[in-house]
């Protein structure tokens, strides 16, 4: 997909484990699914399609007004999961894919979900702020389209992502590639100008979750983990019924600890597979950020040369 200098690429499959990115879309895809199998019972009852969508699509997205928020407070997290038409969805993923792809690429797998799911929240409180806020916009509320997609948590990836890579180039084979910042850019202008409409809501929310995809960023670069209680709240919730997955999984962690542990302080006076593939599994957990320069220089150095 892209280049990033010194880094040896590897491949994220469909079905590894722990694969954020495969478990967001995923997630995305059986929401689809399931509103579209109702909307298509609908359809063939002869029931009209505002009915719909004011009895069944109303209640996966974030309503603008606060009185229908309070009547269902979970569209704050599902509007994100929430797509309406193919094509939405379609475009949606594909750049999650495209920017997600590269972040797990370069940090591993543990900091996509929370800064999607990070994108999405403060997203929907921004749309929330802006369309009860400004009078033009509370005018029109009654016509303001209920939130729904995933823009707010895409924008957070994507600005992540550029934020820690705004190099990386896509698309090499076109005059060297496009660097991530350009395309980011494009984004981003985009939102901003449609500020000027009665979408003004999504874009401004849009636009908070690119923020705080950069705000997320810079902290992980200071060694902040934001997501770390989101990771621990899906531990404990999935594991509170079955202490011995629990037990099981701990050994194996501390198992993958001690076998990469040692590696930053181990003499290795020639190039081995051993020592290139214990490295590897280390950027697939951690990412290529948690190598030390030694490491770098060392991947750099067998890419090279043929082990």
């Amino acid at each position: 997909m892209g280049t990033f200098p010194g880094q040896k690429k590897r491949t994220i499959l469909l079905g590894a484990e722990n694969n954020a990115l495969v478990g967001l879309i995923s997630v995305t895809a059986v929401v689809f699914v399931f509103i579209t199998f109702l909307r298509i019972g609908y359809y063939l009852s002869g029931i009209d399609e505002s009915l719909f969508i004011t009895q069944i699509f109303n209640w996966f997205a974030l309503p603008a007004e606060p009185t229908k928020l309070l009547s269902r407070p979970w569209t704050i997290f599902s509007y994100m999961f929430t797509h309406s038409g193919v094509w939405q969805l379609i475009s949606n993923m594909l750049w999650l894919w495209a920017f997600g792809y590269i972040l797990q690429d370069l940090m591993g797998n543990r900091h996509l979900a929370p800064i999607f799911i990070y994108g999405g929240l403060v997203g929907a409180f921004f749309f929330l702020i802006t369309v009860n806020i400004f009078p033009v916009l509370q005018q029109q509320i009654n016509i303001i389209r209920p939130m729904e997609g995933a823009g707010a948590g895409l924008m957070a990836v994507a600005v992540a992502t550029t934020a820690l890579a705004p190099n990386y180039r896509i698309f090499p084979m076109l005059m060297g590639g496009i660097p991530l910042w350009v395309l980011t850019l494009i984004f981003v202008l985009i939102d901003y100008a449609l500020i000027a409409s009665v979408g003004a809501g999504t874009a401004v929310a849009h636009l908070a979750g690119g923020f705080i995809g950069l705000m997320y960023m810079k902290a992980v670069q200071r060694g902040a983990d934001w997501g770390e209680w989101m990771h621990q709240l899906y531990h404990w919730f999935f594991h509170m019924f079955d202490p011995k997955k629990d037990a099981q999984q701990r050994k194996q962690k501390e198992k993958l600890h001690y076998k990469q542990g040692p590696a930053p302080f181990k003499a290795t006076p020639k190039l081995t597979q051993q020592r290139v593939d214990e490295l590897l599994d280390k950027i697939s957990v951690h990412g290529y950020h948690s190598l030390s320069d030694e490491e770098k220089a060392f991947l750099k150095k067998a890419s090279n040369e043929e082990l």
